[in-house]
């Protein structure tokens, strides 16, 4: 039976990732995830595409306080308050939020070099795709990469930035689970499609610098698939949406649930 082994999340978007032992997924996802996002002057956001030298910044959040904590020592923490509305494209989706007032904008900027600001979207918002609030992949699946990469060991699953890691699974299991209902834990999602993917998860998950040809891996040995829009895309992964919200803890099982009539049918 699949179980879960890693959960990560990250408060600030394309920060270091944060690893609980326990979440809440909501109907939105976690509450703790991906609330802030970072743009620059110009409002565009500012990600590990632009700078992978972010997973450097190590980050705490509960709701209320926000740390972070850059690899020079510096820290920027306090309570969150909120200041003008801005508005951040997200893949051609505009997401509203606000300015974060505070300390991180300034601390940001001095480590980047240049003017930086953080923002804090809506609980659920800011994701990379409508109606994907939570990501899986599987162990079996990121030895089998590292397999196909002719490495000894399996790819960092802290690459592809996934909510959950799974274990006991057979290698791109988790594929033939899309259009499925799973339970995680006691959370009821159900998985939409294939996980697109880019140059980020080339960068390694300690520094931030290309080290890892994953794209080119992926695409030797994967075929192309398209999304609900018709996008041809490299799949590693699966994402979908909360069916029924539950508390995920590690360790927890994962179940794939029967087909419905409907899903026989469809």
């Amino acid at each position: 039976m699949p179980s879960v082994v890693r959960i990560s999340i990250s408060p600030v978007k394309g920060l270091a990732l944060v690893h609980p032992e326990r979440v809440m997924l909501e109907h939105t996802g976690v509450a703790e995830n991906r609330r802030f996002h970072i743009v620059d002057a110009d409002g565009r956001r500012y990600n590990q595409l632009r700078k992978g030298a972010l997973v450097q910044i190590a980050q705490e959040y509960d709701g209320q306080r926000l740390a972070l904590h850059f690899p020079d020592g510096s820290s920027a923490e306090g309570e969150v308050a909120l200041g003008c509305e801005v508005t951040t494209d997200f893949y051609g989706r505009p997401v509203a939020g606000h300015v974060v007032e505070g300390p991180w904008g300034d601390a940001l900027s001095r480590w980047a070099g240049r003017p930086l600001r953080l923002v804090q979207s809506p609980f659920g918002d800011a994701v990379d795709r409508r109606r994907g609030h939570i990501s899986l992949v599987s162990t079996a699946s990121l030895a089998e990469l590292g397999r196909q990469g002719g490495q000894d060991a399996p790819v960092d699953g802290r690459r592809f930035r996934m909510l959950f890691e799974l274990d006991g699974c057979e290698p791109h299991e988790e594929d033939g689970w899309v259009k499925r209902h799973v339970r995680i834990g006691e959370a009821l999602v159900r998985l939409r499609g294939d996980v697109a993917r880019c140059a980020i998860t080339t960068q390694n998950p300690e520094t931030g610098v290309p080290d890892l040809d994953t794209l080119r891996t992926i695409g030797a040995y994967r075929e192309i698939t398209t999304n609900e829009a018709g996008t041809k895309l490299l799949p590693f992964g699966v994402y979908g949406e909360v069916v029924e919200p539950g508390a995920v803890t590690l360790g927890d099982r994962v179940e794939v649930m029967e087909l419905s009539l409907f899903e026989q049918t469809a």
